[in-house]
């Protein structure tokens, strides 16, 4: 009788380690872990262990989050079911986190995967041994946190002392052997600037004349986007810089710096009394505004969306649009660039009143929120209330989201804090470094309440600079035969990837004579609702219906399709 064959089991090895120390060495910890690993596999050779080809090894990251590139191509190969078993050497180099164990072990079933700790005996299908590998897992977010938190001590030690502790380095400054050391021509650029500013008067008219001049900022070193004009909002940053003058702010605390300074105190103090100047100006030209929403709302990506207005036929239009669209970056907009003023108003407002009303109806009068009975909630007009409550609001395709606070806070300092906030966004700086700038940034209201709401984000088009709402018009034949061919196409192309026609997008762009970003793109065509088909068909489609606006952001459910071209 031939002996039973054990089913062979695909085993792929993945490797972490947290820092990039030694990473350079000939061999290093990844290898070492996967030397321990390999050996064990072959151990279990009689089960009908085999390791499959390819490495799965995270160099420099740390287990406090899933958002890695190996353990991301090892969880796809998993919902590829092309692996059987997930070795590792310890539970902690997949996660230290419990959460995303959780998540990971969920998928692990799902998919019919084991999992191996080469190091720590535990089976995970008993009782005893999920409590096993939860306090192992424990102790690693524990390990996690407290390394975490000596890291903090030592930075906030560190700069108490003045110490420079890494970080992206100030224009005028550039790093050499861990200590910061004057660049000449970048001191006198940054010199020009805090003189320019105060002649000109204004950041955005700075902005303008160093742009005439063709002076450009120094390229980001990290970044992948190109720089190729100073912006308002880094101005903004180096404008309020304390570290030009020799300090280093942290959490509010001003320090005196190690590092050499590059501007005189009395042109720094001239220049912060310009900006308080313009920040008082700006609160009152904001009290002014009929964009009652302005500096708190934001698209999807964390633009802030900006008042602007059209004018048709001796009519006034009034939109938020994203800053992203406003500077001519159109894919970094949010999903929904831009939407009507005066409708998105009176969401929010009626949103804000109501839940106010329901919250303050049910509540005891405390001291936090002195006199704001009911009545009084109902009597304010809708500025007030907005400043006073109304800290964020989100525009989602689908969902409103209003952050509020209590109302406590002085609406001033709020637009003090706002203006900060707006110029650390636009630089896209780091916590440390918008302290540097604002020196207050732990003084946000704290949030008390969000507010959801449900909405199907209008569709509109723009056509010679005019937002246009869509009309009951029929739609155009030509851009009939275009939507209906695309959707067809698209729909053709994702029957070759599922029948294994096309083994890629890619192969499909060369196949089309098209780019791989527009296959992409018009590939969720191939989802949309038949009942849209059929009005586009039958030319009852809304007239600006085309095949961008289709093809962008389009919901999963057919009904929210169809809710937002206005057929149900």
């Amino acid at each position: 009788m031939k002996p039973v064959l054990p089913k062979p089991q695909r085993c792929a090895i993945y490797t972490r380690k947290s820092t990039e120390h030694n990473l350079d060495l000939a061999f290093n910890s990844l290898d070492a872990q996967r030397e321990a690993c390999e050996a064990y596999i072959k151990s279990q050779a009689h089960e009908g262990w085999r390791l499959i080809a390819g490495r799965f090894d995270d160099g420099g990251l740390s287990g406090a989050s899933l958002e890695r590139p190996a353990l991301q191509s090892l969880l796809d190969q998993v919902r590829a079911r092309k692996i059987d078993i997930i070795v590792v050497y310890k539970v902690d180099r997949l996660t230290r986190s419990l959460a995303d164990f959780a998540k990971l072990v969920e998928l692990f079933d799902e998919c019919g995967v084991s999992f191996v700790s080469i190091t720590q005996s535990f089976n995970t299908t008993s009782s005893m041994g999920r409590l096993t590998l939860n306090v192992l897992l424990s102790f690693a977010q524990f390990e996690r946190e407290v390394i975490g938190e000596r890291v903090r001590d030592k930075i906030a030690a560190s700069k108490r002392k003045g110490i420079w502790v890494g970080g992206p380095v100030s224009l005028g400054y550039r790093s050499v052997n861990k200590k910061l050391e004057v660049v000449p021509d970048e001191a006198k650029l940054v010199q020009k600037i805090f003189a320019d500013y105060l002649r000109v008067g204004s950041i955005g008219a700075l902005a303008a004349s160093l742009d005439r001049e063709q002076i450009r900022p120094r390229p980001r070193t990290l970044s992948k986007i190109a720089t190729e004009r100073f912006m308002v909002g880094p101005l903004g940053h180096i404008l309020r810089n304390r570290f030009y003058i020799g300090e280093i702010v942290y959490r509010g605390e001003v320090h005196r710096g190690e590092h050499e300074p590059i501007l005189d105190r009395m042109l720094f103090d001239a220049v912060q009394a310009r900006l308080a100047e313009q920040a008082v100006e700006r609160r009152a030209t904001r009290s002014r505004s009929s964009a009652i929403l302005l500096g708190k709302i934001f698209d999807d990506r964390s633009n802030p969306m900006s008042p602007s207005h059209a004018n048709k036929k001796g009519v006034r239009y009034r939109y938020y649009v994203s800053h992203a669209m406003l500077q001519g970056r159109k894919d970094d907009a949010g999903s929904v660039p831009r939407v009507s003023a005066p409708d998105i108003e009176a969401l929010i407002v009626a949103a804000v009143r109501d839940h106010l009303q329901q919250t303050r109806a049910t509540e005891v009068p405390n001291a936090t929120t002195p006199n704001m009975t009911l009545p009084s909630i109902s009597k304010m007009n809708d500025r007030d209330m907005v400043t006073r409550f109304v800290q964020r609001i989100v525009l989602r395709p689908e969902l409103i989201e209003i952050s509020l606070h209590d109302g406590s806070i002085d609406p001033a300092a709020g637009d003090r804090q706002d203006d900060s906030d707006q110029m650390a966004l636009d630089d896209g700086i780091g916590h440390d470094q918008q302290s540097s700038c604002s020196g207050a940034n732990s003084q946000h209201p704290t949030i008390e309440n969000v507010i959801s709401i449900r909405w199907i984000a209008p569709v509109t088009t723009t056509r010679k600079g005019i937002i246009h709402e869509p009309t009951a018009q029929s739609l155009d034949p030509a851009t009939r035969d275009a939507l209906l061919k695309a959707i067809a196409k698209a729909r053709g192309w994702m029957n070759d990837l599922i029948e294994r026609r096309a083994g890629s997008f890619e192969e499909i762009a060369i196949r089309e004579g098209i780019v791989e970003r527009h296959a992409r793109f018009l590939a969720p065509l191939a989802f949309v609702s038949p009942r849209i088909i059929e009005a586009i068909a039958n030319g009852e489609a809304p007239v600006d219906t085309t095949i961008s606006s289709l093809a962008r952001a389009l919901p999963h459910s057919w009904t929210e399709q169809e809710l937002r071209l206005r057929l149900a």
